[in-house]
């Protein structure tokens, strides 16, 4: 009876855990990939509130901000896990799968300029990984301490000092699914402003 109980338990935890995954893996892309948005009778102020809005809501913050360039770069943002419901920086289930195997980041960089009397903006999404050296293990009682200071008892991640020095945030290809929403919320927000 008691054995059954468990495996009762150990199913309905799969069964949550797998909802939980499908959740944040369920959202597929809105729109088709674009380069670049161009919005007629916008001006560059206006379209750089509205992509610092876009970013904000999607937790981003901003590093830094040049009006008369037409320029936005974002710090980095880790990305989002699959009980991070509320977090939209995770665009289809390759990306949310990514997000949850690796430590991962990406940083935002948003550029206007006119073209033919439009306001265009393009946005570049780069997405990093981050790479954590090995420690050396000289037992296999010590594989604990493989990549972190850790002890037996309490697991935590508590680097090396040569760990540290080699630790790097490898770049991975563009985030081209991401840039693609911000740009199309941004292009939606500056549409719904001129038809007022």
């Amino acid at each position: 009876m008691k054995g059954r109980k468990n495996k009762i338990k150990a199913l309905c935890l799969a069964a949550c855990a797998t909802i939980f995954l499908l959740a944040g893996c369920g959202r597929t892309l809105q729109y088709q990939p674009v380069d670049q948005v161009c919005v007629p009778d916008a001006n560059k102020a206006n379209a750089l509130q509205a992509a610092e809005d876009v970013l904000g809501r999607m937790h981003f913050t901003i590093d830094k901000a040049d009006a008369d360039q037409g320029f936005i770069r974002t710090n980095p943002l880790p990305g989002a896990q699959f009980f991070e419901f509320w977090r939209k920086d995770n665009i289809g289930p390759s990306n949310s799968l990514q997000a949850n195997l690796h430590s991962i980041r990406r940083i935002a960089e948003l550029q206007t300029s006119q073209q033919a009397g439009q306001l265009c903006i393009k946005c570049d999404v780069k997405l990093q990984r981050l790479s954590l050296p090995e420690h050396e293990v000289t037992s296999s009682a010590r594989a604990y301490e493989m990549f972190a200071g850790s002890s037996a008892a309490m697991q935590e991640l508590r680097l090396h000092p040569q760990q540290k020095k080699q630790a790097a945030w490898l770049d991975l290809d563009n985030d081209t699914e991401l840039a693609t929403v911000i740009l199309k919320q941004i292009e939606e927000k500056l549409n719904a402003k001129n038809q007022k």
